[in-house]
């Protein structure tokens, strides 16, 4: 085991995978000698070549455009979206194109493809570099959306993710690029499709993921000191969700939190909260609660942004609440 940063873990898989499968291959705007916009493909370029590590123009249709063709035919392309929010500009790529491959050709053709790309907001970036975009995605059938909170799962989900023959939006937030972990320094795979336990307790379990999770989990200890115990589930995989976990979780505790940082109108919290209302209905001693970002587009202020976006104060006003229904 090393101490890494998200960052450093992520480049890792990547090494691996590329070490491992001459077709993995790379590709992005300044992922080459300049390393990737936040320095995940630092070194990569000169280890394995501009055959396998290719900057793009900047056209994230191109790029994702490129990824499905080169999926068609047997490689395994891992493009880089520098910022999350430019999805919106290779949407039909992924949604019409991608997560539409195996289907349309009866498994005669797939779409091993990882899209990285950074999400999240809470650095002053404006309305252009801080959404949290899952919701976009959540109702397209054939993807898969993977959200990690640790280095140890970022690497163990992004090895997983490229080894997976569906296509695959891995998003990376930006706040955790710098947090650090412990992580095997070979190969290994976090599951995916499967939630984790980040803490256990028995009287509310709050559901989230990436950021949310180190907030939920901050909130959990400071409602352990009022007597309060919270579990917290880490989703790991946004789409499709670890519903047994969740609900498990759920009919145990008998309350429930969920904890999303993008706008709370269709989003993740509405899907899971939903599923929660239907299938544990009997099992629950208070409403559901949902700690979601305002409706409002994300500003570049960054003390008008800490109004918009959740935090541990939420989350723990939430728990509150379900505790005295």
């Amino acid at each position: 085991m090393k101490r890494m940063t998200m960052v450093q873990a992520l480049n890792s898989a990547l090494d691996i995978m590329m070490a491992e499968n001459e077709k993995v291959f790379l590709l992005g705007e300044d992922i080459g000698q300049m390393g990737g916009d936040f320095g995940v493909t630092r070194g990569l370029f000169d280890k394995y070549g501009a055959e396998r590590v290719r900057d793009t123009p900047l056209s994230e249709a191109a790029i994702i455009g490129t990824a499905v063709g080169a999926a068609m035919v047997g490689l395994r392309p891992v493009p880089e979206i520098m910022f999350a929010d430019f999805l919106g500009t290779c949407y039909d790529q992924i949604v019409n194109n991608a997560a539409k491959m195996h289907y349309m050709f009866d498994g005669q053709f797939k779409a091993p493809i990882v899209i990285r790309t950074a999400a999240g907001g809470g650095f002053g970036g404006g309305p252009h570099h801080s959404q949290s975009v899952e919701g976009w995605f959540m109702n397209v059938p054939g993807l898969v959306i993977v959200g990690p909170s640790t280095p140890y799962d970022a690497k163990g989900l992004l090895i997983a993710s490229i080894e997976n023959d569906n296509p695959v939006l891995f998003l990376e937030h930006k706040a955790l690029y710098r947090v650090r972990g412990e992580v095997d320094e070979g190969k290994y795979t976090v599951p995916l499709r499967q939630a984790a336990i980040a803490r256990e307790g028995s009287d509310v379990t709050v559901v989230a993921s990436m950021k949310m999770t180190h907030e939920a989990l901050a909130a959990a200890e400071a409602l352990a000191a009022d007597g309060i115990s919270v579990e917290v589930v880490d989703l790991r995989t946004l789409r499709p969700w670890d519903q047994a976990t969740v609900l498990e979780s759920v009919a145990k505790t008998g309350r429930a939190v969920v904890a999303n940082e993008a706008p709370k109108m269709g989003g993740l919290g509405a899907e899971v909260s939903a599923t929660i209302s239907e299938e544990v209905y009997a099992q629950l001693k208070a409403p559901v609660r949902r700690v979601c970002g305002l409706d409002t587009p994300i500003p570049f202020s960054v003390s008008l942004e800490k109004i918009i976006l959740p935090d541990r104060d939420d989350i723990k006003a939430a728990v509150q609440a379900v505790m005295d229904y």
